[in-house]
């Protein structure tokens, strides 16, 4: 398959493109995209970073990205969204990742549900991105398609970019004998157990957003045990270093002094 083609975006007929795209990768109507056509045109017109990925000059994908605090250093991807399985999402941040180094920017952060499985495997094996705090209920009710009937809590996402020269070869990490899940997939539904260890583990529904229809409750257990215990972990300093057979998030806690 051939890689999509990337090109920054400025006029309101390409934004209105956009935009229409959007609606329909968040299941909105046409005019209540997540975000507007008329701000991205501002925000593309101070300086920031909007961008189109394009398939035999059709729209596949798109990115909207504004700078952030520390000023000078920092880029924060508001939101990306994309056809899925035709390589626009990847090709959106490694554009997105060179109009940052170019800028002399130093990481890019972003939000994502901590939730979904293929986001956070594409987030921190894919990229080398780390979730380092958890934010309960970011962005208050929504009731598009893919967030309807379920609290909007995000992970707050780092990108280093001088970290390395490329994202890392996808891999799993290599796992302690002594690592014990916190979360446990038990058939559909968490199950809470220590943690009470060096590196911890915590598994991920298979398809949370099939849940909040099939299962609305169990979808809500998931959403509570994360957010207690993923949530409750990056408060109390642990790291997440990697995502385990694109299932589970591996932290580990600073060793006692």
């Amino acid at each position: 398959m051939n890689q999509p083609a990337i090109r920054e975006l400025h006029t309101m007929r390409e934004l209105d493109t956009v935009a229409r795209l959007f609606a329909h990768v968040w299941g909105t109507a046409p005019d209540g995209a997540p975000i507007s056509a008329e701000i991205m045109r501002a925000l593309a017109h101070a300086g920031n970073y909007i961008a189109g990925a394009y398939e035999d000059d059709r729209l596949i994908g798109a990115s909207v990205a504004f700078y952030s605090d520390p000023i000078g250093t920092g880029l924060h991807s508001h939101i990306t969204g994309a056809v899925q399985s035709r390589g626009a999402g990847l090709a959106l941040k490694l554009h997105q990742r060179q109009w940052a180094l170019t800028r002399g920017l130093k990481r890019i952060t972003w939000t994502y549900d901590p939730l979904i499985r293929r986001n956070a495997y594409f987030n921190l094996v894919k990229l080398g991105a780390r979730p380092e705090e958890y934010l309960t209920s970011f962005y208050g009710e929504m009731d598009d398609a893919i967030n309807g009937g379920d609290e909007s809590d995000r992970a707050l996402t780092a990108w280093d970019l001088d970290a390395s020269p490329e994202p890392p070869a996808p891999s799993s990490p290599e796992l302690p004998a002594d690592a014990v899940h916190a979360i446990r997939n038990d058939d559909g539904r968490p199950a809470t157990g220590t943690a009470d260890a060096t590196t911890i583990l915590i598994d991920l529904p298979d398809d949370i957003e099939a849940l909040r229809r099939s299962d609305p409750g169990a979808a809500r257990a998931w959403r509570l045990a994360v957010r207690h215990t993923l949530g409750g972990l990056l408060a109390d300093g642990a790291q997440v270093v990697g995502f385990h057979d694109r299932r589970s998030y591996v932290l580990r806690r600073a060793p006692a002094a």
